[in-house]
């Protein structure tokens, strides 16, 4: 599965179904603010999985603190998918730096700013500058659920065990 290419300046996503790759719908990403854009998220290798977001301000976040980020972008997603923010493994491993709700689910009918919730699970306050790229956007296909109340469900061979009923090796 190659980069995004671009057909009459804009960009198509492409996907891999039953190991075709074929075009989809663009994502497309809307800058919100009065002030200059910062770069769209973007995949910063030709293997990556997501693309990276920027924080369209600076905060400085306390060892245990949860702050929410503004990106400045809304975003509009194909029907039957949903873009799941994740973390950033270097901000997390260097900094304890991660998202509060990971993955968090962006769905295809919203319309407002994306908003970034990180906390600091690190020992020093870090502090986040503007423009730096903060979690990855990865797109993910959405199965909706025919949902049925019953009376009773069947049985298996775990039952109700949970919880880590199946030991720790």
């Amino acid at each position: 599965m190659g980069v995004p290419t671009s057909r009459n300046g804009v960009f198509l996503s492409r996907r891999l179904l039953l190991g075709k790759e074929e075009e989809m719908e663009p994502i497309r990403f809307l800058w919100l603010r009065d002030e200059p854009p910062l770069p769209p998220p973007s995949y910063q290798s030709e293997g990556a999985s997501g693309m990276d977001l920027a924080s369209a301000e600076e905060a400085v976040i306390a060892p245990g603190e949860i702050r929410l980020l503004a990106s400045g972008y809304a975003v509009a997603i194909p029907p039957g998918y949903e873009l799941q923010a994740r973390p950033r493994s270097g901000l997390a491993i260097r900094h304890g730096i991660t998202l509060i709700n990971s993955p968090g689910t962006i769905d295809s009918d919203y319309r407002g700013e994306i908003m970034i919730g990180l906390i600091n699970l690190g020992k020093a306050s870090y502090t986040v500058a503007r423009g730096e790229r903060v979690c990855q956007l990865v797109l993910m296909p959405v199965t909706r659920a025919a949902v049925q109340v019953v009376t009773r469900l069947d049985d298996t061979a775990r039952g109700a065990g949970g919880f880590g009923h199946t030991g720790r090796f």
